[in-house]
């Protein structure tokens, strides 16, 4: 059996190369990443940018390998600016939330991705493409853009993260690009960031002075 390399380690999976077109995307806890392939294949066949789906089987993912570096690299590198790079992000927000979604059950609902952020944006040779579905599903645009705005903000308030000043700023511009978040979806995007089983305690207690920065 070939040894699998390792890639890249997030807060709830490893990505390993399988070869130069494939990697494996596994989850720790083996949750069934059916939904999250489903919804990937859905807007990619509407031509959002997302990693080609080759297989997906309990915990495991077979996804395109993607060459780029992520957008929260080039901003570390000074290849893209904070202003740049929160315009992108906003555009890519609006570009998944006029699509359709795969159940058009509830009026005004549409795909969200519920992770979109400079992390979880790589910046390839083809444009920008989308990773991380696994939060995906359907619901308010709205609720979809207050979970990015708080993701941010998050890292924009922590004194202790290298990345707050950067982060203060793309905030800003982010915030300027997608208008007003409306309080109520705000709210929700705190329940939802307090639920997240991923963030430490620092993080849950940052939340309060997160939302200032929005609200």
């Amino acid at each position: 059996m070939t040894e699998l390399v390792l890639l890249a380690s997030g807060r709830d999976a490893d990505v390993f190369a399988l070869d130069a077109q494939r990697v494996l995307r596994r989850y720790r806890d083996e949750a069934d990443v059916a939904a999250e392939a489903s919804v990937m294949a859905h807007v990619g066949a509407l031509g959002f940018p997302v990693p080609r789906v080759y297989s997906a089987s309990g915990g495991d993912l077979v996804l395109e390998r993607l060459a780029g570096p992520t957008m929260l690299q080039a901003l570390g590198a000074g290849e893209i600016t904070p202003v740049a790079a929160a315009e992108l992000s906003a555009g890519l927000l609006a570009r998944l939330h006029a699509l359709p979604p795969q159940m058009p059950d509830k009026p005004g609902d549409r795909v969200v991705h519920l992770d979109l952020h400079p992390a979880n944006v790589m910046l390839e040779a083809r444009g920008p493409v989308v990773i991380d579905w696994r939060n995906s599903g359907q619901g308010r645009p709205e609720f979809d853009v207050a979970v990015s705005a708080l993701i941010v903000a998050q890292v924009a308030v922590d004194s202790a993260r290298e990345e707050a000043t950067l982060a203060a700023t793309f905030l800003t511009a982010f915030l300027a690009s997608v208008g007003t978040v409306p309080s109520e979806a705000l709210d929700q995007a705190v329940r939802f960031r307090q639920a997240d089983p991923n963030l430490t305690p620092r993080e849950i207690a940052l939340l309060g002075e997160a939302v200032s920065l929005i609200d």
